[in-house]
């Protein structure tokens, strides 16, 4: 599956977006999940600093 997006990311409109993957903590099981999301480029470090 993620390489069917990432290859969907890299044509035409899709270059101005990135896949970013987040590691979030869990508070009930204090195990780790991740999040991912496409989001523009424009964003990405704003997306990290949250």
């Amino acid at each position: 599956m993620a390489k069917k997006t990432v290859a969907t990311l890299q044509k035409g409109a899709g270059k101005g977006y990135a896949k970013v993957i987040r590691m979030v903590k869990s508070e009930k099981s204090s195990g780790y999940s991740f999040k991912e999301e496409i989001i523009p480029n424009d964003d990405v470090k704003n997306y990290f600093k949250k």
